[in-house]
């Protein structure tokens, strides 16, 4: 593990842009989170003690068949539980929906609001913005899928924007959309497309994952913050490399980080900044350690370069 580089001259002068345009106001702690996904092998729990004992400010909770399943019995007690628990560690929470085989046991994601059967994955999203609600959470995070090879483009899209819109008719937390490599919906272009073909809603926001900015985005990372800055309401943090989706760990890709949180900061963004890290389970404990002193670190170059 590498510490908080300070690589890149067009991200640091795109961050002190940034910082620069909030004045001398000094920008608020950002609140650092981590994913429950990775954290696959430990009871729920227990994820949420360790991750409150780290010293972590919040969780981005993955519905899952171990974590919290929305369709599982008694599951509006065990929603009242976790809350509790929530409210006792103190800890934030935003509710992620990337969960692999919770719908079909047999193929991953599926089925997605472009798929023939998308009204399977408008009911979990739809119990999702519920549990979202029930938890008191900033946020429900969703993305688009993979287009099945079975439905045009076309096709595909009105699926999609109809599924987003019952959802928004549905929910009562915002919605965090996610570009995702690979997906229907794969580019922060993208997103800004889909908002237009929604009427761009209330609440209906963006979740920024900050290593799918380096993978694609033609624009540098701190940039690409910037320019969405007041449509976020959920980030996912990870490293990545060009043109690779491979979420790698903090100070371990191409990421230069402390242009990219002096950047969050300066824009004022008060949600979590969560940790994504979703194959990493194995060793979460100690993952998530690190990751919470490479971002405490990169956090404290961040302020020294801004002064």
């Amino acid at each position: 593990m590498t510490g908080a580089s300070t690589r890149g001259t067009t991200e640091g002068a795109a961050a002190s842009t940034a910082v620069g345009a909030a004045g001398a106001t000094a920008p608020r702690a950002l609140r650092f989170g981590y994913g429950t996904n990775g954290f696959a092998d430990h009871r729920l729990e227990d994820a949420l003690d360790v991750i409150a004992a780290l010293g972590y400010d919040g969780v981005a909770l993955t519905l899952d068949h171990d974590h919290l399943d929305p369709y599982a019995p008694g599951a509006a007690r065990r929603v009242a539980a976790v809350a509790d628990r929530l409210r006792d560690l103190q800890l934030g929470v935003v509710v992620e929906t990337g969960a692999r085989y919770l719908l079909d046991p047999w193929h991953k994601h599926a089925p997605t609001l472009l798929h023939d059967d998308g009204h399977l994955r408008l009911d979990f999203l739809r119990r999702g913005a519920a549990v979202a609600a029930d938890l008191g959470a900033e946020a429900l995070s969703l993305w688009a899928g993979v287009r099945p090879a079975s439905v045009p483009d076309h096709l595909a899209w009105e699926r999609l924007v109809d599924g987003c819109a019952h959802l928004l008719d549905a929910a009562t937390v915002p919605l965090g959309f996610e570009p995702e490599p690979g997906m229907l919906v794969a580019t922060i272009a993208d997103w800004r497309r889909l908002r237009d073909a929604l009427g761009r809603p209330e609440g209906f926001g963006l979740t920024l994952d900050i290593g799918h900015c380096r993978c694609l985005e033609p624009d540098p990372v701190p940039g690409c913050v910037e320019s969405v800055a007041e449509h976020l309401v959920n980030v996912q943090i990870d490293d990545m490399r060009r043109g690779v989706h491979e979420h790698l760990e903090l100070g371990t890709g191409e990421i230069d980080f402390p242009p990219v949180l002096a950047t969050l900061a300066a824009c004022g963004y008060t949600g979590l900044v969560a940790v994504e890290l979703p194959r990493h389970s194995h060793a979460a404990p100690e993952v998530a350690a690190r990751s919470i002193a490479f971002l405490r670190a990169a956090e404290r170059s961040a302020g020294e370069g801004s002064r």
